[in-house]
């Protein structure tokens, strides 16, 4: 595992970066010989999996407002994807679907994550979006073939409900979340936003064959020389028949995240 000491890069090489990996995604889109899902439909007939996250937490020091115009992206994006198929053979590429996130598009500022600081940033806030998708993902048989982990852990556990490291960062273009269809069915991203949360589907022309129990190992936190914690673990899932017998138990993969607030002590020995 490499070192997550944090790097401090001037304005113009994080800039220069930017600009190097974009274009190189821009390439890759149109020469990779992937064929990106971008066909709409009506509702397919079958729901595989469906899960929805809250639009509002009370977060220490971040202004109610950024939550409210996340809200905002969030329906923006939602827009874009939702109802997308992935036919046999197609790769659904998060960032190419949804485009750039500007102003003049309607998005609004939101609270994204910079090298482990909270800022304010355009179209912010989708991070929510990739997290639901990619969660949602590892209940079906598509398979995730690009996906970001977050590299700072940022809030304590509150109320958390899903492992740590179950989520997908994103950031425009280049950390892009992608998801093949490797299987012989359709499969249809449905997602939406209420008065109060997230609400995401996968949907398939066929029922679903077994069900998934996602879940977390080896969880431990480490103090690194340089001065700072860092906390790890492993996701595994397990796939069940119908009749609720034990089909595979599969790694899936693994986290390690800079944290930004004090373990607890008893946490830090594990």
């Amino acid at each position: 595992m490499a070192s997550l000491k944090p790097i401090k890069r001037s304005v113009w090489r994080i800039r220069a970066g930017k600009a190097y990996y974009r274009l190189k995604r821009y390439v890759a889109w149109y020469i990779d010989g992937r064929a990106y899902a971008s066909e709409k439909a009506d509702k397919l007939p079958y729901v595989n999996f469906k899960h929805q996250t809250p639009l509002y937490r009370e977060l220490k020091d971040v202004d109610m407002q950024l939550q409210r115009n996340k809200v905002t992206n969030l329906k923006l994006a939602a827009g874009r994807l939702s109802g997308v198929l992935v036919k046999p053979g197609e790769t659904f590429s998060y960032w190419r679907l949804i485009g750039h996130t500007t102003r003049r598009k309607g998005y609004v500022e939101g609270m994204v994550l910079f090298y482990g600081k909270l800022k304010v940033g355009v179209g912010g806030g989708l991070c929510q979006l990739s997290n639901l998708i990619y969660w949602m993902t590892l209940h079906s048989p598509l398979t995730v073939t690009e996906r970001y982990r977050h590299s700072y852990d940022v809030f304590p556990d509150s109320k958390r409900s899903q492992p740590f490291g179950s989520g997908a960062t994103c950031a425009y273009n280049y950390l892009d979340l992608q998801i093949t269809n490797e299987t012989s069915q359709s499969y249809q991203l449905i997602v939406y936003v209420t008065d109060t949360h997230l609400v995401g589907e996968w949907r398939s022309d066929a029922q679903r064959a077994c069900t998934y129990e996602v879940y977390e190992k080896d969880h431990w936190i480490t103090y690194e020389h340089w001065g700072g914690y860092v906390r790890h673990n492993t996701i595994y899932r397990k796939l069940y028949s119908l009749e609720g017998e034990l089909i595979d138990d599969e790694y899936v993969t693994e986290n390690h995240a800079i944290m930004m607030y004090e373990p607890m002590l008893g946490e830090a020995k594990r």
